[in-house]
């Protein structure tokens, strides 16, 4: 890939969203067939895979005070605007909640597992009012439109889009080398962009404190017991603003952060312990902006060959971006680099994904936490090596060895959390 190539894969991947990307992407959909239905929807069909299920049945959704997906897919239709993409509900206000409320009182939504598509990402909306009806499908991506038909809409029918011979990624012409030369190298006027990111995730990491979110990780951090445990340190530092982030996220706050393949999570994670270790070791803005193209295209190279969705963590991913980052902040080159990603892969390989909720923070801290440890192993030399684990000589082997691990072994292990998650109380699909 050139330059340009690397470029417009970052900017499609890393995007702002607002609250979880599952229930968004949900969102949009429903807006995208209600603009097409031309009307405000009687009754509203929703057909799901079991990934996205899983993602989106206990996160807050922003602005509401709720969670789930039958107040997602409700506002959608009365107040999502599918040009707002992932920031769809960010006209969200009390009014519109209340109204959101009412429309679920009059039972129109159905939520059902779909038997259309063996896609991981997969979301089809089906609007009806009187005799008239509207379809749109997501799938691959959480903004990747594929079919739209309806009254008030001119009909789009990508699905030849999601055949074999269109899968090709364009992780297949990255290796690591080739993300870290051009982190290290590229022009720094064509990266800058990249702090958008910081911009954007560090305010929410600041906002997050100025309520109560979620399990309130970042809060206790930053609190006198946190400080007392966990010290005044970089380290304590880098858990407290990445989990502060993802509490707020997570809790369904109204506050947009940048996402990394799909993930707000994953954006978080792969910006701000890069972010605060820079800052705190009195890093360059130079070296801060190359620091976050390494950390996100790294995760952007790992995910592509993973999956959008899968039975593995995504923090596993994010969080060994942000390894990268911050072991070449410290001084790290290529060779240490890449030890900081084998030394990531033999402690998280396996961390299991059971949906997006508040408890995301935790596991993100831990990721997070991890990237500290590896990378500091890292610039002393110190690697896992081929003889243990999931670990080779090669690193770009060692990635492969991760993805198809949480991509093909853990297919069992996702079946299982969704069968798990889908029969505790009275939560089931229909």
């Amino acid at each position: 890939m050139d330059n340009k190539q690397i470029i417009a894969l970052i900017k499609r991947e890393v995007v702002p969203a607002i609250g979880c990307t599952e229930p968004a992407a949900i969102a949009l959909c429903t807006a995208y067939a209600t603009e097409a239905l031309g009307r405000r929807p009687e009754r509203i069909e929703v057909e799901l895979s079991a990934n996205m299920l899983k993602n989106a049945m206990g996160v807050g959704i922003p602005g509401t005070g709720m969670t789930g997906l039958p107040i997602a897919v409700a506002l959608g239709a009365l107040i999502g605007k599918s040009s707002y993409q992932l920031e769809v509900l960010k006209d969200c206000n009390a009014a519109a909640v209340l109204e959101g409320k009412a429309f679920l009182a009059g039972d129109r939504i159905r939520i059902s597992l779909t038997e259309q598509s063996e896609e991981v990402l997969y979301i089809e909306v089906r609007c009806h009012a009187g005799a008239d009806s509207s379809r749109a499908v997501i799938a691959r991506e959480h903004t990747g439109l594929v079919y739209l038909e309806g009254p008030s809409a001119k009909t789009v029918d990508r699905r030849d889009s999601l055949t074999e011979s269109a899968r090709t990624e364009a992780s297949d012409e990255l290796t690591l080398r080739r993300v870290y030369d051009f982190a290290t190298t590229a022009p720094l006027e064509d990266i800058e962009f990249i702090n958008e990111a910081r911009r954007l995730n560090e305010a929410a990491a600041e906002a997050s404190l100025k309520g109560n979110y979620g399990h309130e990780l970042g809060k206790t951090l930053s609190r006198p017991l946190g400080k007392g445990i966990m010290g005044e340190s970089i380290f304590s530092h880098i858990i407290s603003a990445t989990s502060s982030a993802c509490d707020a996220r997570m809790a369904g706050a109204m506050i947009p952060v940048m996402s990394n393949s799909g993930s707000g999570n994953q954006g978080i994670a792969a910006t701000l312990p890069v972010v605060v270790f820079a800052r705190e070791n009195h890093n360059t803005e130079e070296e801060l902006t190359r620091a976050l193209i390494l950390s996100h295209l790294t995760a952007i190279y790992i995910k592509q060959s993973l999956g959008r969705l899968s039975a593995l963590c995504g923090c596993v991913v994010a969080s060994t971006g942000s390894s990268c980052g911050i072991t070449w902040l410290m001084g790290g080159g290529y060779d240490q680099v890449c030890a900081s990603v084998k030394n990531m892969i033999a402690n998280l390989a396996g961390m299991v994904c059971d949906g997006a909720k508040p408890s995301c923070a935790l596991k993100v801290s831990s990721g997070v936490s991890t990237a500290v440890l590896s990378a500091m192993l890292a610039v002393q030399n110190h690697s896992v090596s081929s003889v243990e684990g999931l670990i080779e000589d090669d690193v770009d082997r060692c990635i492969h060895n991760l993805t198809r691990l949480g991509s093909v072994g853990m297919q069992e292990t996702d079946k299982m959390v969704l069968d798990i998650m889908t029969h505790k109380k009275n939560i089931r699909p229909e």
